[in-house]
């Protein structure tokens, strides 16, 4: 499926720029943002420009998937978690080959809260977006948000789960888990690692 050219503002400077462009060819910063390393270092205050600059261009296209992504990820950066919920869900619909929006899904939906506090459909709706992210593209970081899962919320409330949180932690050493992934999701998330999972 084509993607659509779409104009807008450019967030950095606000010169007229599209979709089909990487980069502002004024101030040099990203147009569409893609990755959530891309919005992780910028400062608040840029990513507030960035999400009213996508919120401008959703409104005349509520259902395009890349800007609902880019709006997305700014507001998980944000910390507005609902509404990062409900853009990952429009933007998962229409690119089911990126892992990085199926992981940041599931994040988003934990609510920035522990796991063990989330409702049982939650929990059900990240792991099927976590599951959605390995089958794409299996990565340690997913594979420790499973086990972060299955340790804070199955057991923690003593359920029977598999895999269970160690055999999730095993499978995500063996996938390569990088420990700035791993600081960097608690700090999304806003709780403390568990010893357990260190």
């Amino acid at each position: 499926m084509a993607q659509q050219v779409i104009s807008l503002t450019c967030p950095g400077c606000g010169e007229p720029v599209d979709t089909s462009q990487k980069t502002c060819k004024f101030c040099k910063s990203p147009i569409v943002v893609s990755t959530f390393n891309s919005v992780y270092s910028m400062p608040l205050p840029l990513v507030n420009k960035y999400a009213g600059t996508y919120r401008s261009v959703l409104s005349g296209a509520p259902d395009d998937p890349e800007i609902n992504a880019s709006i997305a990820l700014c507001f998980l950066k944000l910390k507005m978690f609902d509404r990062a919920a409900e853009a990952f869900e429009k933007a998962v619909v229409s690119n089911f080959d990126n892992s990085e929006l199926f992981f940041y899904a599931a994040v988003s939906l934990l609510g920035g809260k522990k796991a063990f506090l989330a409702q049982r459909p939650v929990i059900d709706k990240v792991e099927e977006y976590i599951n959605a992210a390995n089958m794409i593209e299996p990565k340690g970081i997913h594979y420790y948000l499973l086990a972060y899962i299955k340790y804070d919320y199955f057991f923690r409330k003593k359920f029977n789960t598999a895999p269970t949180y160690t055999e999730a932690l095993a499978e995500a050493s063996q996938a390569g888990l990088s420990e700035f992934d791993v600081q960097q999701l608690h700090e999304i998330l806003g709780v403390a690692r568990p010893p357990e999972l260190m």
